[in-house]
């Protein structure tokens, strides 16, 4: 064990959390809570957009994906994902900052009424219980490596959530935000730092390129065929759309200033996301090139001890502390906002319903006591998960936001005619043509994609809904 390792992770952690606890002291109300009262600069926007999903799975999953089927086999994350932000900048970013909304529940509450809110609220929640215990199985990983089996995984899950839940809890949006820029230049600059001597290690950087263009690495697109093309898809949009109506996403993008810097904040994170997102798969192939059959054979078998086997094994003292501070920095950034944001939509949009006449005073003690519980729910979910992989736990996260969330959204920012009749027909479609092409029913899966199946019926049933004649009353306000 080594303790000199130790000892420079846990004052980095500590760090953090008096930066987080520091940002509660702002803290007033629920605005300042959820999304930083709308105040953020345009250089923090595009660091905690770039946050969203460079978490345990960029840096672990993606680049294992990569160097066994090259980029045809992440063209749902990192492309899709950031194309996902570079979309919501180009195209959601200022309609919905000028609706000045807490949640992107408050969205469907106000064009199609509670109904719809509530639905789409549940499934946006039930969506981050995967990729939240995607992040703390990896903290519990990163603790055990450091202790060199010292720490069990799950006292080392127990103990990460525990680091990321205090400031949360305390500093709400604000203390992501302030953390969020803290850590991704400890990231970029980590990475950068470690993909510098992975290519040393390699025998230079064009000895790994060369092995990727040995291996067929930068080929994207897929085999001319209409099975390979339409799964291709179907994987590019599961995270380009579904996670448009996500919360994580909307607050970091709402927590902006003004609305031009909620805009370009978005689209400058995302693209700053699809070419960093390059590093660590630099990094994984030059491992193995050095590691050779040991390390493909981890990349296929037990890709998330990969990187950390590599630096432990393979570089000095100094390059596993920038390796495990950026590591650390990847999978806070991510699980904080997205403890905070299923957090956030219960309260807001569910808990005021059964609750009527809560006090802002009262809403914002109800956020901070659900982070506990959700916390709580997800540490028990990843603990009794132990064994599954992390690319496991978070594949499905946004198939469901992207059938029933997702046209509603974008059809009622821009059809005028889209009524709450066709928000139900649309949600329902496309929930029903997605649980259909589950494998424990049917074997459609295996010729289409499923969450492919549900994004077109539920544009058929927004669509079919609304125009035809009214059997239900219209709910919208805005």
């Amino acid at each position: 064990m080594n303790y000199t390792l130790i000892t420079s992770v846990v004052l980095y952690l500590l760090g953090t959390l008096a930066l987080g606890v520091w940002a509660g002291t702002r803290i007033k109300n629920t605005t300042d809570f959820a999304v930083a009262g709308r105040s953020l600069p345009l250089i923090m926007v595009v660091t905690t957009t770039f946050a969203t999903w460079f978490g345990t799975e960029t840096v672990m999953g993606i680049p294992s994906r990569f160097v066994q089927g090259g980029l045809n086999a992440v063209v749902e994350d990192p492309f899709g994902a950031g194309m996902c932000l570079i979309l919501v900048g180009m195209f959601f970013a200022a309609k919905l900052y000028k609706l000045n909304l807490l949640t992107i529940g408050d969205y469907y509450r106000q064009r199609y009424g509670k109904g719809i809110e509530v639905f789409c609220s549940v499934a946006i929640i039930m969506s981050y219980l995967g990729w939240v215990a995607a992040q703390i199985t990896a903290l519990g990983l990163v603790f055990t490596v450091l202790t060199n089996g010292a720490m069990s995984e799950a006292a080392g899950m127990i103990v990460g959530t525990l680091a990321v839940l205090i400031y949360v809890v305390v500093g709400g949006f604000l203390a992501v935000a302030l953390t969020d820029f803290v850590q991704m230049i400890v990231l970029v600059i980590g990475l950068s730092i470690i993909a510098f001597f992975s290519a040393e290690l390699a025998g230079g950087a064009d000895q790994v390129f060369a092995m990727a263009d040995q291996g067929q690495l930068w080929r994207f697109l897929p085999p001319p065929t209409f099975n390979d093309i339409i799964f291709f898809i179907g994987a590019g949009v599961t995270m380009m759309f579904g996670s448009i109506p996500q919360q994580d996403v909307f607050q970091r993008v709402m927590s902006a200033k003004d609305a031009p810097t909620a805009r370009t904040g978005a689209i400058i994170g995302g693209a700053s996301y699809i070419l960093f997102a390059f590093v660590p798969m630099f990094i994984v192939t030059s491992a193995v090139l050095v590691m050779g059959d040991a390390g493909l054979a981890m990349a296929k078998n037990d890709y998330q001890r990969l990187l950390p086997t590599f630096v432990m094994t393979k570089m000095p003292l100094i390059m596993q502390i920038i390796f495990f501070g950026a590591l650390l920095s990847a999978i806070k950034s991510t699980s904080s906002a997205t403890l905070l944001a299923p957090s956030t939509s219960f309260v807001e949009n569910i808990l005021k319903h059964l609750r009527p006449g809560m006090t802002d005073r009262q809403q914002l003690f109800a956020m901070r006591v659900t982070i506990v519980v959700f916390a709580a729910l997800v540490l028990s979910y990843a603990i009794a998960m132990q064994g599954t992989s992390i690319y496991e736990l978070v594949s499905t996260a946004y198939q469901v936001t992207l059938v029933a969330a997702f046209v509603p959204l974008v059809v009622g920012l821009y059809w005028k005619r889209a009524t709450t009749q066709g928000a139900i027909m649309s949600v329902a479609a496309g929930m029903a043509t997605w649980i259909i092409f589950f494998p424990q029913i049917s074997s459609f899966g295996q010729h289409f994609p499923g969450q492919l199946a549900g994004l077109i019926a539920a544009f058929i049933g927004m669509f079919a809904g609304s125009v035809l004649p009214q059997a239900l009353q219209d709910r919208r306000e805005i």
